[in-house]
């Protein structure tokens, strides 16, 4: 039998590392603060952390920062990111090459940190998504968390039902953020 103790602490830091999430709601934080930490939970790197708002029927991302000005996604499209919202489904695929989806912004050169350019511009090989909603009410936007690689191999780590339970653990504390309100600055 496998020992639990490592498994106990695990949860605990993640649990904590949710909390400090959480406690950054009182500073008013910006986006891109948030989504750092959130990187930080889930262990990805910046540029595989995504998050769009809804605005007037639309997806617009308020980070990563290069791609506020790249478009909207109308929610009645094909991208992951408007299924999410549509439907309020979480996603988790370990195979994300293999699901058609919108790569355009998979293309977009982000400026990444120096421990990140190694993924610029990779095609994304896995990802959760998941709907940014208050327990009760509509849905504000989703969050993204992926990992990059040239296959699935290199990607890292498979994301887990785990990590799936903390992206929408996160989800609901990001749906109280100032930044997540329709028309708020980004």
């Amino acid at each position: 039998m496998a020992p639990t103790g490592n498994q106990g602490s695990a949860a605990k830091a993640a649990k904590a590392s949710l909390g400090d999430l959480e406690s950054m709601l009182a500073e008013s934080p910006s986006s891109d603060r948030v989504c750092l930490k959130l990187a930080q939970i889930l262990r990805v790197r910046c540029s595989e952390v995504a998050l769009l708002r809804l605005d007037k029927g639309s997806l617009r991302f308020i980070f990563p920062p290069e791609l506020r000005s790249a478009g909207m996604l109308p929610l009645n499209g094909s991208a992951v990111a408007a299924r999410t919202a549509a439907t309020r489904t979480p996603l988790l695929s370990n195979v994300f090459m293999r699901v058609k989806h919108v790569s355009l912004f998979e293309a977009v050169k982000l400026g990444a940190e120096v421990e990140d350019r190694s993924q610029e511009q990779m095609p994304i090989q896995k990802i959760m998504s998941v709907p940014v909603a208050p327990p009760v009410g509509n849905v504000m936007g989703v969050v993204q968390i992926s990992r990059k690689g040239l296959d699935a191999s290199l990607a890292g780590a498979d994301f887990t039902n785990e990590d799936l339970k903390q992206l929408e653990k996160a989800a609901e504390i990001l749906a109280r953020m100032p930044f997540m309100q329709e028309g708020a600055e980004i």
